[in-house]
């Protein structure tokens, strides 16, 4: 039985996740506006509260995991989403 509240798209998008001075890359295999399934080299060490950035989107999302096994982290998206500016060196 589905759970979610949002139905998840399958993708494959390049992200970085980000917790405790540590980044590690990662990757997106499903998404919606509510949270993501999350695919790394390695789930140990991963605490409960990371930001996700998706590197194509220039947007980062607070996310909190929900479930994870050993190279995947199941997250809902906490309240807010940054996109970031992308500056260019002629100002």
């Amino acid at each position: 039985m589905e759970r979610r509240i949002a139905r998840r798209q399958r993708v494959f998008k390049a992200g970085r996740l980000t917790f405790a001075g540590t980044t590690v890359d990662c990757i997106v295999r499903n998404l919606s506006s509510e949270g993501a399934l999350i695919e790394l080299p390695t789930s140990e060490g991963a605490p409960h509260e990371l930001m996700l950035s998706l590197l194509t989107h220039r947007l980062n999302f607070n996310c909190f995991v929900v479930w994870r096994d050993n190279k995947r982290l199941g997250v809902v998206f906490g309240p807010s989403v940054v996109q970031t500016q992308q500056i260019s060196a002629t100002g």
